[in-house]
């Protein structure tokens, strides 16, 4: 039944992230048929994850009270009316404000099936399985990428129907199939249970700023990959939305192998410490390849949306386990809205970059993000880790 409850929730969050990130695939249509400027589409791209930083915590607490269940249900229907209403908006401004609250709505997938991978499932395999559950962000963008440009081609209304179906029938799917994990109960739970895992400790507090960093390596290549293919390399829409589904669906396979890493070692930051080198390596790599103009450079956009993605399922999995079952909630809440302030704020502002000063200057900045990730890596217990409780003076220590 664990297993099945997993796929749900898979479904579930990939729908979400369909609809949060599959914006960025309508914007050479918003621009070709709505005459859309590079600058007012990034924005438009941008307004699910502006809605999500609003409510991320928000759902964090409804979850630790209300368990998981009815957040995705909600979460997953109160989506599909948004992005319906966003298809059917006549303005500029009304898609904005139903993309806006759509993101709003969707936070609580995001946060609620992180979740139930730490109720069901024992602490020496939730870094696999959270990275199965991991999958569903590249899931969601990749069938984005390969659906969404494709049916652009007739305007962004089709687009995002198709999304508002996708979250509808994840709704119904989180309904019928979710069960709660059992858990103990407030009232049963010891005062260390319940007490804040942020006082007196800045674990948690390094881990969101580390995912927050390493988020805009992995907008920026999702928001611009399309875009940078068909301008600087003449490709074609449908060539340049191949490759994202297929850099996506490496990244899938890639969350898997690094839980499971993580299993094995002992540590859910060991692994985080090294994808961030590697990711400020590649985008620096990709800034020389622009300059130089070489072939390589495909190559290397590839390589850096999938190592950019590497590290979602790593923190969140340290996160419940450290924050435990009255805080996993509201932690996983604040660790999502630092990635998604970084995911809303990366494309509109990156885009004045590229406008200004072309695509080099902009890889070579977003090499330091994941740079400044590698040093604020905490070093954390592994016993902690595999305890798969939050043993607070241990973590201190």
């Amino acid at each position: 039944m664990r297993w099945s409850i997993i796929a749900i929730s898979l479904f579930a969050t990939a729908s979400s992230f369909l609809f949060i990130n599959g914006v960025a695939f309508l914007i050479p249509s918003l621009e070709s048929r709505l005459g859309t400027s590079l600058a007012d589409a990034c924005l438009l791209a941008s307004m699910p994850s502006w809605g999500m930083v609003v409510t991320l915590v928000v759902w964090g607490y409804v979850l630790d009270h209300v368990g998981e269940r009815v957040v995705l249900t909600m979460g997953s229907a109160l989506t599909a009316v948004a992005a319906y209403a966003a298809a059917s908006a006549h303005s500029h401004v009304w898609m904005g404000l139903c993309l806006f609250v759509g993101g709003m709505a969707a936070a609580g997938c995001n946060t609620a099936g992180g979740r139930l991978v730490s109720g069901w499932f024992p602490p020496h395999q939730r870094g696999v399985v959270m990275g199965i559950r991991q999958t569903a962000q590249p899931l969601g963008i990749a069938l984005g990428a390969l659906v969404m440009p494709a049916l652009a081609e007739h305007g962004p209304r089709p687009g995002l129907t198709f999304a508002a179906v996708a979250c509808g029938l994840a709704a119904v799917a989180c309904f019928v199939g979710i069960v709660d994990p059992p858990r103990k109960s407030r009232g049963s739970a010891t005062e260390a249970e319940l007490a804040c895992p942020y006082r007196g400790s800045f674990v948690l507090w390094r881990i969101h700023a580390v995912a927050g960093l390493l988020m805009m390596p992995q907008t920026l290549t999702l928001t611009f990959m399309v875009v940078w293919l068909t301008d600087h390399h003449h490709w074609s829409v449908a060539a340049a939305s191949g490759l994202v589904t297929i850099s996506q669906v490496l990244g899938a396979v890639g969350r898997i192998a690094v839980g499971r890493w993580s299993d094995r070692v002992g540590s859910r930051m060991q692994p985080v410490r090294i994808i961030a080198t590697t990711a400020a390596l590649a985008m620096f790599l990709l800034a020389v390849s622009d300059i130089a103009d070489l072939s390589v450079g495909v190559l290397l956009m590839v390589a850096v949306s999938v190592i950019a993605m590497l590290d979602n399922g790593l923190e969140a999995t340290a996160i419940t386990e450290f924050a435990g079952r009255f805080w996993s909630g509201r932690a996983l809440g604040i660790q999502n809205t630092t990635q998604r302030v970084m995911a809303a704020a990366g494309p509109p502002l990156f885009s004045v970059l590229i406008g200004a000063a072309e695509y080099p200057a902009a890889w070579a900045l977003c090499g330091l993000f994941p740079l400044a990730a590698a040093t604020l890596v905490p070093a954390q217990s592994p016993d902690v880790e595999q305890a798969g409780v939050r043993q607070v003076s241990a973590a201190r220590a």
